[in-house]
């Protein structure tokens, strides 16, 4: 059985590893936060003392971090993990970062004869527990093949976008596209209501007819209309405000690198960040609603 090095334990990682333990493998695993350790090591997992501990002797690592800057701090420069990863190991970076970020690490990383692929991931938390998240791969088609096992046991669908900091890219063309469909749903539900119309009429109309959307479909933004979406739990839970104001900025960053148009991308970045500056930033994203709520 691979030993695997897992690097990050967040609201993402840490559900992420617990389903490569429950499946059976030998994981070492490190986070800067002792309880996000404890909780892996509690259902059989490994602790190390660093990250440079926690890939010595691994043929594969993963990791899940927040932003660029901290995978390009983890794994660059002098003191960098590319430094104590052996040669041949297999890297999955799954954080969502900017392109060109993951291209510089994984350069990096084959002129150290390390595999590298950027696996960034869709699904929210939801999906990371319970190991359906949709993987969006950059990379070569034969690491993609190498890492397979691991990601099967964490996602549902996996796909290969092309090569190193493709994964990224989609990923980012993914979210940007969420944003202004979140944004545009709370808006029309928003406009709908303040009409007289019920919030659950609308709902369903819109979900039947051609305005119909993820966000109509699974996750609607207005209290009581899904007991299972955010907005019936106060927005706790589910998918960020700041992070998504994260990922429209990624996008926002990619447009300007090649000239891009990306007007509604640029609104939706506005949007969330008005919403995030008047204290919402910790709430899930569809809590957007209340930029239009009476």
């Amino acid at each position: 059985m691979s030993r695997i090095a897992f690097i990050g334990l967040g609201h993402m990682g840490a559900p992420m590893a617990m389903n490569l333990v429950k499946a059976g493998y030998d994981l070492v695993v490190y986070d800067l936060v002792p309880a996000a350790v404890k909780t892996l090591t509690d259902a059989g997992a490994q602790a190390a003392e660093s990250a440079g501990k926690a890939v010595q002797g691994a043929d594969t690592v993963i990791s899940m971090l927040p932003a660029s800057k901290h995978v390009e701090g983890l794994y660059l420069g002098d003191e960098g993990l590319l430094q104590d990863i052996a040669k041949g190991t297999l890297v999955l970076e799954c954080s969502t970062i900017a392109a060109e970020s993951a291209r510089k690490v994984a350069q990096a990383a084959a002129q150290r004869g390390i595999r590298m692929i950027d696996a960034p991931v869709s699904g929210g938390t939801g999906g990371a527990v319970a190991g359906t998240l949709t993987f969006i791969v950059g990379g070569e088609a034969a690491d993609l093949e190498a890492a397979r096992p691991y990601l099967e046991k964490m996602g549902k669908n996996i796909f290969h976008a092309g090569g190193a900091g493709a994964g990224q890219v989609a990923k980012i063309c993914n979210n940007m596209l969420l944003g202004v469909l979140m944004a545009g749903t709370a808006e029309a539900l928003a406009l709908g209501v303040a009409n007289g119309l019920d919030a659950q009429v609308l709902s369903d109309i819109i979900a039947k007819s051609s305005g119909r959307n993820w966000a109509t479909e699974l996750y609607n933004p207005w209290p009581g209309v899904m007991d299972h979406a955010p907005a019936s739990n106060d927005y706790a839970g589910g998918f960020g405000v700041d992070l998504m104001l994260k990922d429209l900025g990624l996008a926002a960053e990619s447009a300007l690198n090649v000239r891009a148009t990306v007007p509604l991308g640029e609104l939706a970045r506005n949007l969330y960040s008005l919403h995030s500056a008047q204290g919402n930033g910790g709430l899930d994203f569809s809590s957007i609603l209340k930029l239009y709520r009476r």
